[in-house]
């Protein structure tokens, strides 16, 4: 049915404009939080104490800020997809499928609202 479309209706872009701006939303608020355990330079001052370990600790510490600087750059990916999402939207050009031309099951929008490519196309990458 929805595939004979050419594409989604302006109260159907509406739905999903507001789905993806509560997402950039909440992405951004993530965001924040990741960004803030690798800045945050403040140790619990242990300088002087068990020195024998202090190389572990701060391999560990290195290795858990490399992991959240992966995170936020996953994150921003994620919210650049999204407010890319937006601008399909405003070209009326959302949910069309790049590779097939057809639309974009709702359902599929719906859990990932970034997506370009229908289930059938993303399955033939494979």
């Amino acid at each position: 049915m929805s595939e004979n479309k050419i594409r989604y209706s302006d109260q159907d872009l509406a739905e999903f404009k507001s789905i993806i701006e509560e997402k950039i939303k909440q992405a951004k608020e993530d965001l924040v939080l990741i960004e803030s355990t690798f800045k945050n330079d403040s140790n619990n001052g242990t300088d002087d104490t068990s020195p024998t370990f202090k190389a572990f600790e701060e391999g560990s510490e290195t290795m858990s800020k490399e992991a959240n600087v992966q995170l936020a750059i996953r994150q921003e990916k994620f919210i650049r997809d999204l407010k890319n999402a937006l601008l399909r939207i405003e070209n009326k050009t959302y949910g069309v499928c790049r590779v097939t031309g057809n639309l974009i099951q709702k359902e599929r929008l719906r859990l990932v609202p970034h997506a370009t490519l229908s289930i059938a196309a993303k399955n033939q990458q494979y």
